[in-house]
């Protein structure tokens, strides 16, 4: 089943299981819709999943940045090797931020949530991994 969004409860266990006042690392697995899947009253120009990706983060990339995060690395999946038949990713990106509470608060960010409408038309599927590094 694709996850795009996460629901109330999981942000909620993402709050109670995460170092508090640490930093972490946020995993994201992206595969993109061929065309953007926007809601049919939208007013939003047509476009292709990776194009609504990229009109998301030009809003988003920012909120990191404000958030005192930043962009660890970005990089074109090009081959699952160990992992389902069915299961292939387009791009994968590791953003370091310094709390999950930093993490979160970008996330109920106004501007923020007014760009997340790309993001949820951009993507087929989608993993966010909260991940903490090793000292």
């Amino acid at each position: 089943m694709p996850s795009v969004n996460p629901s109330v409860e999981q942000l909620k266990r993402f709050a109670e299981q995460m170092p508090p006042g640490e930093p972490i690392l946020m995993l994201n697995l992206l595969r993109f819709n061929h065309k953007a899947a926007y809601p049919i009253d939208s007013e939003q120009a047509p476009c292709s999943g990776t194009e609504a990706y990229a009109r998301y983060s030009r809003t988003a990339l920012r909120k990191v940045r404000a958030a005192g995060g930043e962009v660890q690395v970005a990089a074109r999946a090009q081959f699952a090797l160990i992992a389902p038949d069915q299961e292939r990713w387009d791009e994968m990106l590791l953003v370091r931020y310094p709390s999950p509470e930093a993490f979160l608060a970008m996330l109920a960010d106004e501007e923020y949530q007014a760009a997340a409408i790309h993001r949820t038309a951009a993507l087929a599927d989608s993993r966010l991994i909260g991940c903490t590094p090793r000292a």
